[in-house]
């Protein structure tokens, strides 16, 4: 279960994960939440799935004591009628709710993945303080978590979530054929956005939400355009900040240098990463961004953040550059720097990125592991452990 199925990456790794299972044989049921938001909806495509599928209106993002009751209800009454093995939830909410409800209802085995972790430094500390006790709570119940990179669990070890053997690293899988081999004409596709020839194109992909960065992009632009004014700032995505971005951009008399594609279909995403010289990827909090792999299997070098995951998969003079969170001088210097040395950055970061990323890897693992609690589950009831 996942509170919403919006687009996002927790969410096309929740459907990838239905999707390899039901392959498998495997009867799977998905229990989402409405996909309220900007960000566009999978439930389309959550309904070709080979699976059950159930929506709990209720179930939302933020909290509110009455309808987190009415979906905790809700959800327990399923999985006491449906008497599920395996309850697997993903993102916070769901993952409080459905584990809980799983507890009660007597799910055999109760996993949790961690996508992004609910606490962080640009949160008040009460919410920090809440929100650690509820996953500590949580915790106490939950047979294995899944964290998409080993920054995060780090992260939640160190919260005292829950002990180092509770733990489990699976990187996000996802379809990368697409972005090995880049289908249409990057040309056409690069006229149609209105890049002229020999222009560089600096590339981010992400909501107009706060913490995901776009901000600090901007704002290291002048610096770059400065120094090298043949680019051009192409931004994929949408959200609730796009108007206060291009105010942004126009006080700083750069609106000819930014190219807004609005939101766009997945499948156009690696077309538009191979029009891109390099990807900037900028968010304050973020669990290992799906960018991040497909960008580098593309063969496109990466700026990022040092955030959590990212450092997994950016190596630094190799795959791209690291940069401290919010430091704009670092930003422009780093961007600059990749793209004096777009030729030169080696490529062997698509070794690492596949298979460790494919839909494939992911799904075998977490397979493996539903396998693996449920023989000690069975061991535990024969009194074998």
């Amino acid at each position: 279960m996942i509170t919403r199925l919006i687009v996002g990456g927790a969410q096309e790794n929740t459907i990838a994960t239905v999707r390899g299972l039901s392959e498998k044989g495997e009867d799977v049921c998905l229990a989402t939440g409405p996909p309220i938001g900007p960000e566009g909806s999978l439930m389309d495509e959550a309904r070709r799935l080979k699976a059950e599928l159930i929506l709990i209106p209720e179930m939302r993002r933020e909290i509110n004591p009455i309808l987190d009751f009415v979906s905790f209800l809700k959800l327990y009454f399923l999985m006491l009628r449906e008497r599920f093995d395996i309850v697997h939830t993903h993102s916070s909410k769901a993952g409080i709710l459905g584990r809980l409800a799983g507890k009660l209802a007597g799910a055999k085995v109760i996993v949790h993945t961690i996508h992004g972790l609910p606490f962080h430094p640009y949160q008040n500390k009460f919410l920090n303080f809440f929100y650690i006790i509820l996953e500590r709570f949580a915790g106490l119940f939950t047979d294995k978590i899944i964290t998409v990179c080993e920054a995060m669990k780090r992260k939640a070890i160190s919260a005292g979530i829950a002990g180092d053997g509770k733990f489990i690293t699976i990187y996000s899988g996802m379809d990368l054929t697409p972005f090995l081999r880049v289908k249409g004409d990057i040309l056409r596709k690069k006229r149609e956005l209105g890049i002229k020839e020999g222009e560089k194109v600096i590339g981010k992909i992400g909501r107009f939400f706060p913490l995901k960065g776009h901000k600090y992009l901007i704002r290291a632009a002048p610096e770059v355009v400065k120094v090298s004014p043949n680019v051009k700032f192409l931004l994929v995505g949408d959200g609730i900040l796009k108007e206060k971005l291009e105010l942004e951009i126009e006080q700083l008399g750069l609106r000819d240098k930014f190219i807004f594609t609005g939101l766009v279909k997945r499948e156009d995403i690696p077309l538009l990463i191979s029009v891109m010289d390099i990807l900037v990827h900028t968010s304050l909090r973020e669990g290992l961004a799906r960018v991040l792999p497909q960008a580098i299997a593309c063969g496109k070098p990466v700026v990022s953040f040092d955030v959590d995951g990212a450092g997994e998969v950016v190596i630094p003079g190799k795959t791209g550059f690291i940069v401290p969170p919010e430091n704009v001088s670092a930003l422009s210097q780093a961007i600059l720097n990749a793209l004096s040395d777009v030729g030169k950055l080696e490529q062997s970061g698509r070794k690492f990125i596949d298979p460790a990323f494919r839909t494939e890897t992911m799904v075998d693992k977490i397979d493996a592991l539903y396998q693996k609690l449920l023989k000690n589950e069975t061991a535990d009831e024969h009194g074998y452990n």
